[in-house]
């Protein structure tokens, strides 16, 4: 076993609200770990709409999702917050010398003096096809992520989707990959503009294949995969060659292990004050979607707002002297000495 992660406060979820409690946080001088189920950042912004805009932002009259994770993520950098993706924490155990002990199902733990929940509505998961046999294949054949871009190397990769995650991936995995196929039911995609383009362009060049059906039979000998056969709209069907399977078909949200963490609920929301945004747990803070208080808008606005007051009452509960100084960004000299070591490098 590995030794856990020592933190200040250990952040439960990648998305906006989650990556802005890093900033407010760092304003007070504490650390913060971020562990997130997706495999990058961003949360429902990167993996729904990346390139939807948004209008509610306060001094960005649009901005799409992407963009505003993007804009966070460099906001954030001066403040150095330790990233840990593709997991999900199933425990928080309460220690003897009052810190909290995270677990997850990856493996790594995590010891911090204070939590901030900000997982949205659950942890996401990939919508999984109902292929027969398909279990076996996962993990050696079949992906719903690709963690390790070397993987796919020189395989024939055959990815299943429209929207930009199959795009993203046929265009990323094309240059390293034996052949990549892109199959989908029909010729209309979801994707960005630019991607869908792109992807186009391959076809046209014949370095990419497009194929337009649905699997029904996936062939191999149950565990290492060889190919599918898929059926098109006039009911004819077709077999396609593929040592690798990326079935692309979206995201579901599941509120997951958080029912069993001991906190006061309310219809799969975690019920938090107002003035520290702490749950029934002191220490554990909860903030963005996955709260509940009276009042409550679930905007990423007021998920702002409230990182900002469960990071001063996190500093107020874990340092000695109680309340720490307030100071704006504009004359925080510990802001500004992060941002000119920056400027240094």
């Amino acid at each position: 076993m590995t030794e856990p992660f020592d933190s200040d406060v250990v952040i439960i979820g990648a998305g906006p609200v989650g990556l802005f409690a890093v900033f407010q946080l760092g304003m007070l001088g504490l650390k913060a770990h971020v562990i997130d189920t997706l495999d990058q950042a961003g949360g429902q912004c990167a993996e729904l709409y990346p390139e939807k805009p948004i209008f509610d932002i306060p001094g960005l009259p649009s901005v799409t999702g992407q963009g505003l994770v993007d804009n966070l993520l460099e906001q954030i950098r001066p403040f150095e917050p330790q990233f840990h993706f593709s997991q999900m924490v199933e425990q928080i155990i309460p220690l003897p010398d009052g810190r909290f002990r995270l677990t997850t199902d990856a493996g790594p733990s995590f010891n911090a003096k204070a939590v901030i929940i900000a997982a949205g509505g659950g942890s996401f998961q990939p919508k999984k096809p109902t292929y027969p046999g398909i279990d076996g294949y996962e993990g050696t054949s079949v992906f719903y992520a690709v963690r390790q871009r070397e993987r796919f190397r020189g395989k024939k990769v055959l990815i299943v989707g429209g929207g930009d995650s199959a795009l993203d991936w046929a265009l990323n995995l094309q240059p390293i990959a034996e052949r990549v196929t892109l199959m989908h039911r029909r010729d209309v995609f979801r994707a960005a503009p630019h991607s869908v383009a792109g992807m186009r362009a391959l076809v046209a060049s014949g370095d990419m294949d497009l194929a337009l059906g649905q699997i029904t039979t996936l062939h191999g000998d149950g565990r290492t995969l060889t190919g599918v056969t898929a059926q098109r709209g006039d009911l004819t069907t077709f077999h396609v060659e593929a040592d690798m399977l990326l079935p692309f078909f979206g995201l579901i949200v599941k509120f997951g292990p958080v029912a069993d963490w001991g906190l006061t609920l309310r219809e799969h929301h975690i019920v938090v004050d107002t003035e520290r945004f702490e749950t029934s747990t002191p220490g554990i803070h909860a903030i963005g979607d996955i709260n509940w208080y009276p009042g409550k808008l679930k905007l990423i606005l007021s998920g702002f707002h409230e990182s900002a007051l469960a990071a001063q009452a996190i500093a107020a509960r874990i340092r000695p002297g109680g309340v720490p100084k307030f100071e704006h960004s504009t004359s925080s000299s510990l802001l500004q000495e992060k941002l000119r070591a920056l400027d240094r490098e």
